[in-house]
């Protein structure tokens, strides 16, 4: 076990990494923002304000926490000497960025011994951040307010549940994803597509949500986000039986993931 105050030390350290990048890609992008490189097609961008503020966050955590480990989405897996290890996606949400739309973020989170135990999402268009620490509930801070705690919404039945997804930007992969949710928009009230996984699992543990799925996503995009929604209330997983992973991601209020994770397992929302 952690000591009982590394979390909250952790935390805090996570919260003002993720506000000085936040600050960093609001105040800083330039007029002309173009892509830098490309991931996975040549739709999946990464900007150099993506780069620059993966530098900005882990040269923060190194000056205070240097022997800690580091999973970057930009900057690849640094390995550390004890048992935590920072997950950090700089810009959750590149595509959103580069075109001006508000739904990108900020997420930065600590694991000790594997566990996720601290995690932030910060959002600086909207004007908020989430955090959470494992034991200690979930919150929202909206600009220099107080936290307020967060609650998922009351499981409505899966008719009427707003259910948020995302899709890849390989083609192909994207045309399965589509065809799953053919099916599934039949059976719900509907769905929404935001373009930032971190942020729709906030969503969810703000109650703006009722549920949220995706396929296709890495530890980065998911670790503090998961933490938060289920200091929130909510529950999460992949597979029936299985933890959150690349396969799939589901996050819901209790009586709406009860449903709809089977659900999306039958319509192989895990498979390509």
């Amino acid at each position: 076990m952690p000591p009982a105050d590394l979390p909250a030390e952790l935390l805090a350290l996570a919260r003002e990494a993720a506000a000085r990048a936040g600050r960093l890609l609001r105040d800083g992008r330039p007029a002309d923002l173009g892509v830098a490189a490309t991931k996975s097609s040549p739709i999946d961008v990464v900007t150099e304000m993506d780069v620059a503020a993966e530098r900005l966050i882990t040269g923060f955590l190194a000056e205070h926490r240097p022997d800690d480990g580091v999973l970057g989405e930009e900057g690849g897996e640094r390995g550390g000497a004890g048992g935590v290890r920072w997950v950090v996606d700089p810009l959750d949400g590149t595509v959103n960025y580069l075109y001006g739309l508000p739904n990108w973020a900020v997420s930065v989170a600590a694991e000790v011994d594997g566990e996720t135990v601290a995690g932030v999402v910060a959002v600086p268009a909207r004007g908020e951040t989430f955090f959470a620490r494992a034991g200690g509930g979930a919150h929202r801070v909206t600009g220099d307010g107080a936290p307020e705690p967060l609650a998922t919404r009351p499981s409505p039945p899966l008719d009427q549940a707003l259910i948020a997804t995302g899709f890849n930007y390989v083609a192909a992969v994207r045309t399965a994803q589509a065809a799953v949710a053919h099916r599934l928009i039949p059976r719900v009230r509907d769905i929404r597509r935001g373009g930032s996984a971190a942020i729709d699992l906030c969503d969810v543990a703000a109650g703006r949500l009722d549920g949220y799925y995706e396929r296709g996503l890495h530890p980065w995009d998911l670790a503090a986000g998961d933490l938060i929604a289920r200091e929130a209330g909510a529950l999460t997983g992949g597979r029936p039986g299985r933890r959150p992973d690349g396969d799939l991601t589901v996050a819901a209020s209790p009586g709406v993931f009860a449903v709809l994770q089977p659900l999306l397992d039958e319509l192989g929302a895990w498979h390509d």
